[in-house]
């Protein structure tokens, strides 16, 4: 995170993570993933996708981080899921890859159920290119509903030590939402 123009470091113990294997879709959102109105885009707006997320009252993306995370994306390492409806960006999420773990940032939404159809979407792409861990820092009542859990810093370390040393692959294009819908559900996973 940034913090007076300066880069630090923060590790939270509990980390939040999301067990692939025990991600939930809540009704609604299957709902949402149903509408044939959401286009998914991979990596095709991502400066649009963190000002976007950055678009709040309060927020840690700054000047430092914007432009930090830009040159991540340049070079392969950050990606976007974006959602977009009658060819406008209405929600989102990045984060960066390193080895086979996605390191969630932040997402957006501008309409309702935009940013959980970014969501599933990330967890059926990593789940289909071999991620073996998402991490979101910290555990929201809003991600918890979707499965998201803490784990202690050595559980995470273990976890996380194992991810980086490993290969995953990200897609050249984003799955279908039928495909959103059978990957990303726990219920998919026999």
């Amino acid at each position: 995170m940034a913090e007076n123009g300066e880069l630090r470091l923060y590790s939270p113990d509990p980390r939040g993570i999301f067990p692939l294997g025990g991600f939930r879709i809540p009704h609604g959102t299957t709902k949402a993933l149903r509408d044939p109105v959401w286009e998914i885009r991979l990596d095709s707006a991502f400066p649009e996708v963190m000002l976007a997320c950055a678009g709040r009252e309060e927020t840690w993306i700054d000047e430092t981080i914007f432009h930090s995370y830009c040159a991540l994306h340049r070079e392969g390492n950050a990606h976007s899921v974006e959602v977009w409806r009658g060819g406008e960006l209405v929600g989102g999420l990045y984060g960066v890859r390193l080895g086979a773990a996605f390191f969630g940032e932040s997402m957006f939404h501008r309409a309702t159920g935009a940013s959980k159809v970014a969501l599933c979407c990330l967890v059926a792409i990593l789940r289909q290119g071999g991620f073996q861990l998402l991490d979101t820092q910290w555990v929201t009542p809003h991600l918890a509903q979707f499965g998201a859990v803490n784990v202690p810093r050595p559980v995470y370390q273990r976890m996380l030590a194992s991810a980086v040393i490993n290969e995953a692959k990200w897609p050249d294009a984003p799955p279908t939402l039928a495909e959103v819908q059978a990957k990303a559900s726990a219920r998919a996973i026999s």
